[in-house]
This record gives C-alpha cells, structure tokens and sequence, in this order.
C-alpha cells in the first residue's frame, strides 16, 4: 500500500494490521503534514504531539506483542483523529474560539472523546472555530482565520472550519464536528469533504459548548467528518448510542451496509422558493447528482416543500433571537470589550428589540412540532431528499456576514432548515467549480434513519467516482 496521510479509515487499519507501516510512522508523517500546512491553513487550536507519540509507541508494541492477532485491537487502532475545539477534551483548551474561554480545560473528556480512545484513536489535537460557533467563517479574536486547503485566500467555512481543513488538507484522517445550522455541512462543502449532521440524541452532546441541554436540544448535534462516505460510517457506529448526560440519546439498531434496493427508494430533489437562488454551477452539480443516483436505480423525481419558509423563520427565532438574547444575559461589561467582531455581528443582526416572552417561545416551539409532522408526513413515501448545502462554494475571507441579501440567512437557507426539524443530513463533495473549489450537495432523510443515509451518500459518492486531494500547496 502507497504511504499517504490521505489513506481513508479502513485504508490505515488495514495497513496497520498487516504491518505495513506502524502507528508511529502514521503519526509522524501526519505531524509532519500539519507542521508544514498549519502555518498556512491555521487549522488546529491545539496540539497535544507528545501523548500522540506515546499513543502510538504503546500501540505499536502491542501490535508487535499481538503477532497477527488483532482481535482485541480498538476498530479504530492507530487512526490519527482531531476534534473540533468546543467539545472537552481532557486536559486540552477548549476555547470555542473565545478569549472568555481561554483558561478552560474540562477534568474530563466528553463521553464521544471517551468512545475514540477506547476504540483506538489516537488524538492529535482541536480544531479552530468562530466565537461561540455563531458564524459560517472560521475567524476568531483568540486565534484568527482558518483557510480553505483548495484556495487559502478563501474560508475553510464555520463553525467546524478548523476540522474541515484538518481533514481535507491530509493533517487527520477524520474528527468530529458539531452543527446548529449547517456548521458540519458548510464547511464539510466548502473544503471538500463529508459532514454528517445526525439526528439530535443519535450521537450524544454532553460536552459540547454550547451546551445542547435545555428546552431547544434539538437544535444542534455532533457529528463525524472525514474524507469518504465508509469512513464517517465507521465513526458514526462507533460515537452513536446513548448518554445520560443528553436527554435525547437513543440507541440506533445496527444495519448492515448495501443492503438496500435503489429501485425501491425514492428520491426527491428538493425545490422551494423558500431556499432561494444559488450559482449556477451549484445547480448544475445538483442536476449531476441526481443524474448519478438515477444511475445507481434510484427512483429521482422533484419534490416540493412549502412549509420551508415558515421553518427558517422558526429557525431563526431560536437560533438567532433566543439565544443571542441568553448569551447577553450571560456577559458582563468587562465580557463585551473581549468579544470579536464576528461574534458582535450575530449579536447585532440577532438581537430583537425586546427580550423574547414566554408565551412567544411555547407558540414557536408548539409551532415547530406541528410543522415538523407535516414535513414528516410528507416524506411518508420520499425517504431521501437531495439538495444544496449552500448557495454558492465558499466565499473569501472577511465575505462573510449576517446582513444583506447576501447574508448567511439568505445563502445558507439549505441547510438551516434542518437544524429546526432535527432532520439528518450529509454533505457529499460532489463537483468543482470553474474556479477550482469543491461544490458539495446536501443528502436528508427522516429521523432516525441514518443507516439509510448513510448507504444512499455512498451509492452517490461511488457514482461520482474518486475525489482528489487538493493542490493549492504545491
């Protein structure tokens, strides 16, 4: 097998088992990768290179002590991982891309940091964010802008911008991101990789900053990011199940993979006014899209949804004027002179005139329960919708903002949507523009039914055939 930091999952734990190449020298060329790419992409927040190296050193005497016995071994044994920096990693920062979160590091990991250990990860460090996660550029005051590895004069995307590059750039073979409204699907688009937003409990929240508990827990979700569709399964069945500490987490049944009958699947290709208008080229990879699943049996046939309009304004009553006005409730005047730009426009653009009232909330959110069951009700028969991620391929630095028509309310509709249903979702790359950067599109299903996700993005991703590693560091 070719030595590359951009062997997929199974590729390296293949190697590994047959001793073609050890953890160690897995993990060396991987830091060597992120010493020669981090000064340009500024990915990572932080790197823990020593414990890496005594991971790997205990791993690989292990693997010699074992022979070829590797029945005992982690299904993750030696896999070079990152995680995006709002969720604990003990003894790590954990900043959330805030200077008020500079001296935090959590006693403990979060129990999906607990289940990549004790499945063999080896950990090499966090991943930048924007503030507080409320932006869809990674830029921060605490550490800066992190770039897209396709063109480092444009965005790795937000809030897991930082891990999108990490993964796409060859820097880690995969991590976990987290998603309130589009933050794993975004970026995953604009870096050219894969991005699973699950269904909320699916995989559990507890140790993630923001906090998910609450009376909206549905809102966000964590999620596995790699380089290919097999490669976020292995993480998916690995970080799913339940957690005390969320009170949505749910076990999942198992499912075997390419079981399925494409001729027995419909598929929608989503169309609604409510999403607006997108680039051409991005329509154009949709219509692709659609051409490849047709190819794979697949039933392809548009599909309407006329209550995404009401969705989005919902979406935006939570995730912009509820929470923003609990994050003011939460700062102190000495906290305000250290928030960054980015993080004063979501403040700026969110902030409604007054507070948000009771009797408003319990309207919204019995309002959004109905309209979820209509959505779901007409999905009875569609069980896959397939549609954009975002408007156009990403943006260059300081393009990104919360106001105008060409604001992240009106460019990232897509997927924003989702977060307020609590609809899983996928990012598969799909296409390049004629510019060179990845344009992704955006796989949905129903609750709970990950599995089949799962096995239609990769029917879609084989269609398309390999995807390259990218060539702005040559």
């Amino acid at each position: 097998m070719k030595f590359s930091t951009f062997l997929s999952i199974a590729e390296i734990t293949s190697g590994l088992r047959a001793k073609e190449f050890s953890a160690s020298e897995l993990l060396s060329a991987h830091f060597q990768q992120i010493r020669r790419l981090q000064p340009k992409l500024n990915a990572f927040t932080h790197l823990d290179e020593s414990a890496a190296i005594a991971q790997a050193s205990a791993a690989d005497k292990k693997a010699n002590a074992a022979a070829h016995d590797f029945a005992t071994f982690g299904s993750l044994y030696g896999v070079p991982l990152t995680v995006k920096s709002c969720i604990d990693v003990a003894p790590w920062p954990c900043p959330a891309g805030s200077r008020l979160r500079n001296n935090y590091r959590p006693a403990s990991d979060a129990p999906i940091v607990h289940r990549l250990k004790s499945a063999g990860a080896i950990l090499l460090g966090n991943t930048n964010t924007p503030e507080n996660l409320m932006a869809y550029e990674t830029d921060n005051a605490l550490q800066g802008k992190t770039s897209n590895p396709w063109n480092l004069t444009k965005s790795a995307g937000g809030s897991s911008g930082g891990e999108s590059a990490a993964i796409a750039a060859g820097c880690s073979a995969g991590g976990i991101g987290s998603d309130g409204g589009g933050s794993i699907r975004v970026p995953a688009h604009f870096c050219g990789v894969c991005g699973l937003k699950p269904t909320p409990g699916a995989i559990p929240a507890t140790g993630h900053f923001p906090s998910g508990d609450g009376t909206f827990p549905w809102l966000g979700a964590v999620g596995p990011m790699a380089r290919t569709v097999a490669d976020v399964r292995i993480l998916f069945e690995i970080l799913r199940g339940p957690d005390p500490g969320d009170a949505l987490s749910a076990p999942l049944a198992s499912h075997a993979p390419n079981k399925i009958n494409p001729r027995s699947i419909r598929i929608g290709v989503l169309e609604s006014d409510a999403l607006g208008p997108c680039t051409s080229e991005t329509s154009a990879a949709i219509r692709k899209a659609a051409d490849h699943l047709q190819s794979q049996g697949f039933r392809v046939e548009k599909f309407h949804l006329p209550e995404l309009t009401r969705a989005l304004e919902l979406w935006w009553f939570f995730f912009g004027t509820t929470i923003a006005h609990l994050f003011r409730k939460s700062l102190t005047a000495r906290d305000e002179l250290l928030l960054s730009s980015q993080f004063r426009e979501y403040l700026s653009a969110a902030t409604s005139p007054r507070p948000p009232t009771l009797d408003e909330f319990l309207a919204a959110a019995t309002e959004r329960d109905r309209l979820r069951a209509k959505i779901l009700h007409r999905m009875t028969d569609v069980p896959i919708l397939l549609s954009h991620v975002s408007a156009a391929p990403a943006f260059a630095h300081g393009e990104g903002t919360w106001f105008g028509p060409a604001g992240y309310r009106e460019t990232m509709r897509a997927s924003q949507w989702l977060n307020l249903t609590g609809f899983p979702a996928i990012s598969v790359p799909a296409t390049f523009s004629s510019d060179g950067l990845p344009i992704g599109v955006q796989l949905i299903a129903r609750p709970h039914e990950e599995f089949l996700l799962l096995d239609v993005a990769a029917s879609l991703e084989q269609a398309r055939g390999p995807w390259p590693e990218p060539s702005s560091f040559d």
